[in-house]
């Protein structure tokens, strides 16, 4: 496979640019790659690099693309909203429009409020779970990752972990103190730290100073880990106990599994949910909402400030919209999830032809590879898969034309616009990767 314009373009790229990319997360240190593949174009399930070669794309912008790339109604809609201002700095009907679609899908949303990413609506819902609370710790669970304001990069696992950098310089030791790290999937833990909270800095002679349980749901961040019976329950009787509140970063399971949000499937309601990636149809959005007696905390009805120029954007909100109408298409999600079953059941059963060790983890239309005999049902599993085996995998399946994550810690996203075709021929890649697993480089 030609490579020598993407070479060439990495070499200048680390010229100008950190590391020679804009997110440590698409180097390719962790997978023995000698630089990034540049891509030119995207279009439904498909990249075109910049030398030509053609790819299957499974990364899906990590999370971000649910319908695949450049999807005609979402490109209309921007072209159309461009078209009458991209920014306007004023209230528009839009984002009304939006914000009711968000609250129709997810029941638990009385009120929101749009940010620009992710890691913005989780930061701006820590500090409203302290502004609601008057309390400053955050309990977060080893390996989650929330984005990369300065509390959530402890024990911060995906793109962090990769690296090797799951705790990152800079944070002051003011910030890390407020923050109590939990394994997850571990209810025994949590039960613990509740009888316990002055071994843990959480609580002195005057009471305790929990303000929120912070979780991903389901993990979409150390691979797609499902909650084990009791782990839900033990988080949210802790926060019942403590007067606490509980935030589901669904940054990556809303609209992922299902039209709407993974907590109604788990029957669980959180205090605030934090969104992202699919709402945006593929170009940059967030949003954090619950009850209107929390929400109301937030300027300029209360006291908890928050703001943002581009927050609402017009472009953005159009291309959300465009998204979800989309994701309405009757039998999309069951499709999605066939076919993420059909890949599943292919690695395992390729695996056990080929005497690979693999764990192979699917929920709908998502699921994650580790190699490694033990179930991964926590990040201290896939810490100990064989992340040499992986790299090799993945290298393999990039020459093969299939594109993934460069990182064991990632998912892989079937989109909408993965064709039966598209599985059939990552099925036989598949096949003639673990054929040769076992050899060397």
């Amino acid at each position: 496979m030609r490579r020598q314009r993407s070479q060439e373009l990495w070499q200048r790229a680390v010229r100008s640019i950190v590391g020679g990319v804009n997110s440590p997360s698409r180097a390719f240190e962790a997978v023995g790659g000698a630089h990034p593949i540049f891509m030119r174009r995207a279009a439904g399930a498909y990249f075109w690099d910049v030398d030509g070669n053609r790819y299957i794309d499974y990364l899906g912008a990590y999370g971000a693309l649910i319908l695949g790339h450049a999807h005609p109604a979402v490109t209309q809609a921007i072209a159309k909203a461009a078209e009458r201002g991209t920014v306007f700095g004023t209230p528009h009907e839009q984002e009304v429009v939006f914000a009711e679609t968000l609250r129709a899908a997810i029941p638990s949303l009385e009120k929101v409020r749009l940010v620009n990413t992710g890691t913005e609506a989780v930061m701006s819902a820590i500090r409203l779970a302290r502004g609601v609370t008057g309390r400053n710790k955050i309990v977060k669970f080893s390996g989650c990752y929330h984005g990369h304001s300065d509390p959530m990069l402890l024990d911060a696992g995906s793109g962090p972990a990769t690296i090797g950098k799951e705790d990152s310089a800079g944070v002051p030791p003011g910030v890390a103190k407020d923050i109590i790290v939990l394994p997850y999937n571990d209810a025994a833990a949590v039960e613990r730290f509740v009888r316990n909270l002055d071994e843990y800095g959480a609580a002195d002679g005057s009471g305790h100073d929990v303000a929120a349980f912070l979780l991903e749901p389901v993990v979409g961040n150390f691979g797609i880990v499902e909650p084990v019976p009791g782990f839900l329950e033990a988080v949210h009787a802790a926060a019942r106990q403590l007067g606490a509140l509980t935030i589901y970063d669904e940054v990556i399971t809303a609209f992922r599994f299902r039209y709407g949000a993974i907590q109604d499937a788990l029957g669980f309601t959180p205090d605030i949910t934090v969104l992202g990636k699919i709402i945006g149809g593929g170009l940059p959005i967030g949003a954090y909402g619950g009850p209107a007696a929390i929400m109301d905390y937030v300027a300029p009805v209360g006291p908890v400030y928050q703001s943002g120029t581009f927050a609402g954007n017009p472009v953005s909100v159009a291309a959300g919209l465009a998204c979800l109408k989309a994701l309405q298409e009757p039998g999309l999600y069951e499709r999605l999830t066939a076919h993420g079953g059909a890949l599943a059941r292919g690695l395992r059963e390729s695996a056990a032809r080929h005497g690979v060790p693999v764990q192979v983890n699917q929920r709908a239309g998502a699921l994650s590879v580790a190699f490694t005999e033990e179930p991964v049902r926590d990040v201290a599993a896939v810490d100990r898969s064989d992340t040499a085996m992986f790299a090799r995998f993945f290298r393999r399946m990039l020459a093969a034309g299939v594109n993934l994550a460069p990182s064991v810690y990632e998912a892989w996203f079937v989109t909408a616009a993965h064709t039966d075709e598209d599985i059939e021929y990552t099925l036989n890649a598949i096949e003639q990767v673990m054929a040769t697993l076992h050899e060397g480089d």
